[in-house]
């Protein structure tokens, strides 16, 4: 095992959510202190998540151009460049360093994926991949717990600034990987199957498709093209669909749950940070609920737990939020495990990995297209009627379009369709 690349990789995964989720525990003082509404302070998480849609395929190509090792580097410099961005004074500012940080944290989804793939042995490419979905949501974590002190003590401007230690310590790191294995590159390397998968990589070859990577929670596409047949198949649109109401609950709520706590419950923002927080620290544990499950459970036993955790979630906090806890705990088995399942399926439903390297842009561009509205929307939801109910329910509508969805494109999966 690449000890060194391990590392790397998971501390740079700290950095790939965490400045994503650091303004939303701080979300009030940032709509006061700088004079914005509910739908703009929604758009600071909005923002990374349409360069996620927008940006993957320009990802590609900067990491077959660059390398694996530099374009990770690259992620995390970009990374850091937007969190000063952010920091200068003025709400334009702010959203021009959110899609700064967003853009460069494209390069990483795309990346990380590719590395594991290339120096994992393959026995061990599934758990490290579970090590890195666990990570992203320590990342998550981290900055919902500790952006709300923070603030308290030194004002949320510099709050927002101090995770940037997280990203310089990741930095760091892989720079001493890339130097202690300098010359073993020859920047196309990144985008080379592993040893264990070189035969089959060379049998897709030779059949006229290419390699490609999808892999983890936030699966990404290596260089493929998707063909017409995808787009032709209804199976295709149940994957977006669920992919996309996944996206806009989880960032939905991921905006505006501390918000939603201080509200409802009336806690302060350091508390309600802490309690948001659950959201993500449960996720660590639920990014390997799906895996246990497919080896010792019936296949619907997955996507049914998944289904539930988010109808279980969006219920709860509109009919006992004084348990938010607890629906918090659950939910986050759903938003962890949910990726999982979405993208097991893609893989099911597809004849070779060009295929399902197409089939997962189309998911993820118009699936991440669609949960960029999440953020925004609660938000002008929440401004039009002074609370958050009507939000909730807007919520639990998508979560159980999103069941019928998973159900579908699942069902559709196990009779084998094409």
């Amino acid at each position: 095992m690449p000890w060194l690349v391990v590392a790397g990789v998971l501390v740079a995964a700290i950095s790939l959510r965490g400045p994503i989720v650091a303004p939303t525990p701080v979300l009030s003082d940032i709509e006061a202190d700088l004079d914005v509404g509910s739908v703009a302070a929604g758009l600071l998480t909005s923002a990374p998540v349409l360069m996620f849609a927008m940006l993957t395929p320009l990802a590609a190509l900067v990491i077959r151009r660059a390398g694996a090792e530099l374009a990770l580097l690259l992620s995390l410099c970009g990374v850091l460049v937007g969190t000063f961005v952010r920091a200068l004074p003025g709400f334009g500012w702010m959203l021009a360093g959110m899609f700064v940080i967003g853009a460069f944290i494209t390069i990483g989804n795309v990346v990380i994926p590719v590395v594991i793939r290339r120096d994992v042995p393959p026995e061990r490419v599934a758990f490290v991949t579970a090590m890195y979905a666990a990570t992203l949501n320590v990342g998550s974590l981290v900055t919902s717990l500790g952006t709300a002190p923070l603030a308290g003590l030194i004002g949320w401007h510099a709050a927002l600034m101090a995770w940037s230690v997280l990203t310089v310590v990741g930095i760091a790191l892989w720079a001493v990987h890339m130097r202690t294995s300098r010359g073993t590159d020859d920047g196309l390397s990144g985008l080379q199957p592993s040893p264990g998968t070189r035969d089959a990589a060379s049998r897709e070859t030779a059949g006229g498709v290419d390699a490609a990577t999808i892999t983890g929670p936030m699966p990404v596409v290596g260089a493929a093209r998707s063909t017409r047949s995808i787009v032709r198949r209804p199976v295709s649109w149940l994957l977006v669909a669920a992919f996309g109401l996944q996206c806009t609950i989880y960032y939905g709520l991921t905006t505006w749950l501390p918000t939603i706590a201080t509200d409802e419950l009336g806690l302060s923002p350091t508390a309600a940070g802490a309690v948001a927080s659950i959201f993500q620290g449960a996720g660590i544990a639920g990014a390997f609920v799906v895996p246990v499950l497919a080896r010792f459970a019936p296949r619907w036993v997955a996507p049914v737990v998944i289904c539930a955790s988010w109808l279980a979630v969006t219920v709860g906090l509109i009919v006992a939020p004084e348990w938010l806890w607890g629906w918090l705990a659950i939910g986050a088995i759903g938003h962890a495990g949910g990726f999982v399942v979405i993208f097991s399926t893609l893989v099911a439903v597809t004849r070779s990995d060009r295929e399902a390297a197409g089939l997962s842009a189309l998911v993820q561009g118009a699936g991440y297209s669609i949960g960029a509205l999440g953020g925004p929307a609660m938000g002008a939801l929440h401004e039009a009627t002074g609370g958050w109910s009507l939000a909730l329910v807007v919520m639990l509508a998508c979560a159980v379009a999103y069941c019928a969805a998973l159900a579908g494109a699942v069902f559709t999966s196990a009779r084998g369709a094409r």
